[in-house]
C-alpha cells in the first residue's frame, strides 16, 4: 500500500500511478501573457496582444473562443465577472455580467417534488421534472456579450469585430472531439437527448462520439458552422444586436419555442454593471475580487481567519491547512447562515482565464453557463448552449435565495487580484463550490509561503467545499494529512488528475513589473499558457 494512505489513513490505494509526475512549464517573458483552460484561447487571446491589443481586447477575444472551444463551460448565453487592473492609475475596478431571472417568471411553475430529492447535490427540495434544472425553464438572462462589449468601452483599443474574429474562425472550423471532449460529451449524453438540438450537434444517433486518440488526426470536428454565422453577426452588428436587435429576436423565439418565458424586454433591460471591488488586506499583501453576488466576500472572510489562526514560516505545515481548512470551513459556513444562497450549492462548471499585457494591465475572467451543458438545452438560431441560472435559485419561497422574477442569479465565481511584494497576481478558477478554497490555496501560497506563480500552482491543496467533508491531496505532507484527519475525521485523499475537477481549476498570470508569465492548471489536458511573444509575426 502506498505510504502516503496508509501514514495518512486516506484509505485504500486507487486505480492511478503514485509515480507519475506531471508539471506545466512557466516561462517568464517581457511580453503579455493569456492563460485559459484552453490552449486554442489562450493563443488567439495572445495574437490580439501581439496586434497591439490591450489585456481587455485580449480578454474580449479569449471570452468568445472559450464558448467555441469549451462549449459546455461557457458561451454566448451564460454570464461572469471580471477583476481589471488598470496599471497607469494603479487601481482596480470589476465588471458584473451575472445572469437574471426572466420578468415573467411564476415561481409557481416550479413546483416542488416530495417524493424524491433534487437532481444535484444541492440543501433544497427537488422541482417537479427539474424543471430549474433542464431545458428551457430553467434559463437566465444572459450577461457574457454584454459584459464583454462594456469591458471593451472602457478599455478596448482595437475594433470589435477584429476581437470577435479569432472566435469565429474557430467555430468554422469546429471543435476536434478529441478524447477529452467525448469524455465531456459522454457525461451529459443522456440529458442532452431529450433537446433534439443539442443531440444533432453534439451526439451520434443519439450516443456519444467515438473516443478519438489512437490516430493524431482521426476526430471528427463538431459542426458549429451555427455559432460562426453567430459570431460573424455579433462582430458585424455589435453586442446591441444580441439584446435589442435580430439576434435577441431570435434568442427569445428559440426559448419560448422551447417552453421558456424569456422576453425582449428581458435582453433590452439587461446590462452589464461597472463597479468598484472588494479591496481589503491580507498580511502583506492587497487583495481585490468583485463585492457582488459571488465568492469574493467569502474569500475575505477566509482570509481574514488564516491571518488570525497561523503564522507562516518557510514550509507549509500541519498548523498551517488545518487553520486554511477551519477558515474555509468557518466561510462556507458563514454564506449558508447569512446568505443563505450559495454554501452546498448545485454542481456547476465554469471557465476561467486571465491576461497580462506589456503595459502591466491586468484582467481576471470567470464565466458560466452554471451547470456543465447549462441547462442541456441548445439555442439552434445561434448554436449556442442555454445557461440555467434558475437552478442557483431556492424553489422555496420566503428564502433569502427565493426564486424570484427579475433576480439576479448568484455565482460561485471570484476573479482576483493580488497585489503583493514580489508582484501582481492574477487568479481565477472553474468548479462551482471548489473555487473559493482553490483560490484561498493559491493565494496563501503566494502570500503566506512567497511561492512564485509555478511553485503556487503545483503545490499540493485542500479543498473544503463540503465542509465536514475536506478532500485533500495525497501529496501534503504526512504530518498535514494527520492533522486535517484528526480535525475531521471524514476527510478523503483526492488526487488532481487528467479530469482535474476534484481541486478546482486555475488560470494565473504574472507581473514583477519587468517581466511577465503565466500558468494553468497543471493536470488540465487542455489549459495553457501563451505567450504574445509566440503569436508575433
Amino acid at each position: 500500500m502506498p505510504a502516503d494512505y496508509d501514514m495518512a489513513g486516506c484509505g485504500p490505494p486507487d486505480n492511478f500511478s503514485d509515480t507519475q509526475v506531471v508539471r506545466k512549464t512557466v516561462t517568464w517573458t517581457k511580453h503579455g501573457v493569456v492563460a485559459s483552460q484552453h490552449k486554442l484561447a489562450s493563443r488567439a487571446g495572445a495574437e490580439i496582444l501581439a496586434a497591439g491589443g490591450d489585456a481587455i481586447d485580449a480578454a474580449v477575444a479569449v471570452s468568445f473562443a472559450l464558448g467555441v472551444v469549451e462549449p459546455w463551460m461557457s458561451g454566448l448565453l451564460g454570464g461572469g465577472m471580471m477583476t481589471v487592473w488598470r496599471n497607469a492609475e494603479q487601481r482596480a475596478e470589476c465588471i458584473e455580467f451575472g445572469m437574471r431571472a426572466p420578468l415573467a417568471l411564476d415561481p409557481a411553475d416550479y413546483p416542488l417534488d416530495p417524493d424524491r430529492s433534487s437532481a444535484r447535490l444541492s440543501p433544497w427540495p427537488a422541482v417537479v421534472g427539474d424543471r430549474n434544472i433542464y431545458g428551457a425553464t430553467a434559463i437566465g438572462v444572459p450577461g457574457v456579450v454584454a459584459g464583454m462589449d462594456t469591458a471593451h468601452r472602457c478599455w478596448g483599443r482595437l475594433p470589435w469585430a477584429d476581437l470577435v474574429r479569432p472566435a469565429q474562425a474557430l467555430a468554422r472550423e469546429g471543435l476536434r472531439l478529441d478524447w477529452f471532449a467525448s469524455m465531456m460529451i459522454a457525461y451529459a449524453s443522456r440529458s442532452l437527448a431529450r433537446d433534439p438540438d443539442a443531440a444533432d450537434l453534439f451526439l451520434e444517433d443519439g450516443q456519444w462520439p467515438n473516443i478519438g486518440g489512437w490516430a493524431p488526426n482521426g476526430q471528427r470536428r463538431l459542426d458549429q458552422s451555427r455559432l460562426a454565422d453567430t459570431l460573424d453577426r455579433i462582430g458585424q452588428a455589435g453586442a446591441g444586436d444580441f439584446y435589442r436587435g435580430d439576434l435577441a429576436r431570435a434568442i427569445v423565439q428559440d426559448v419560448r419555442d422551447k417552453g421558456g418565458c424569456l422576453s425582449q424586454r428581458d435582453l433590452s433591460a439587461y446590462s452589464a454593471k461597472r463597479v468598484p471591488p472588494l479591496s481589503f488586506g491580507y498580511r502583506n499583501a492587497r487583495i481585490h475580487v468583485p463585492a457582488g453576488l459571488c465568492v469574493g466576500p467569502d474569500l475575505k472572510t477566509a482570509l481574514e481567519h488564516c491571518e488570525a489562526g497561523f503564522t507562516p514560516d518557510s514550509d507549509p505545515d500541519a498548523a498551517r491547512f488545518v487553520a486554511l481548512a477551519d477558515a474555509l470551513a468557518h466561510a462556507q459556513r458563514d454564506r449558508l447562515a447569512h446568505a443563505g444562497h450559495a454554501a452546498g450549492q448545485p454542481e456547476t462548471c465554469t471557465t476561467a482565464f486571465c491576461v497580462v499585457d506589456k503595459d502591466g494591465n491586468m484582467v481576471s475572467v470567470t464565466q458560466t453557463l452554471l451547470s456543465v451543458f447549462g441547462a442541456h438545452t441548445l439555442s439552434a438560431s445561434t448554436g449556442s448552449l442555454m445557461n440555467n441560472a434558475i437552478m442557483w435559485f431556492e424553489p422555496v419561497q420566503g428564502r433569502p435565495n427565493a426564486l424570484q422574477a427579475g433576480r439576479d442569479c448568484l455565482m460561485n465565481i471570484c476573479p482576483t487580484i493580488i497585489e503583493a511584494p514580489g508582484g501582481r497576481y492574477g487568479l481565477s478558477a472553474s468548479g462551482g463550490r471548489k473555487i473559493l478554497s482553490c483560490i484561498a490555496n493559491l493565494t496563501s501560497s503566494i502570500v503566506d509561503d512567497e511561492m512564485s506563480l509555478e511553485e503556487a500552482f503545483h503545490a499540493p491543496r485542500i479543498d473544503m467545499s463540503a465542509v465536514e467533508l475536506p478532500v485533500l491531496d495525497p501529496r501534503l505532507a504526512d504530518a498535514a494529512k494527520r492533522a486535517l484527519r484528526s480535525r475531521w475525521p471524514g476527510a478523503q485523499c483526492g488526487r488532481r488528475g487528467s479530469y482535474p475537477y476534484l481541486f478546482g481549476v486555475p488560470a494565473g498570470v504574472c507581473d514583477t513589473g519587468k517581466k511577465r508569465a503565466g500558468c494553468s492548471e497543471p493536470y488540465s489536458a487542455w489549459g495553457d499558457a501563451v505567450g504574445e511573444e509566440e503569436a508575433l509575426p
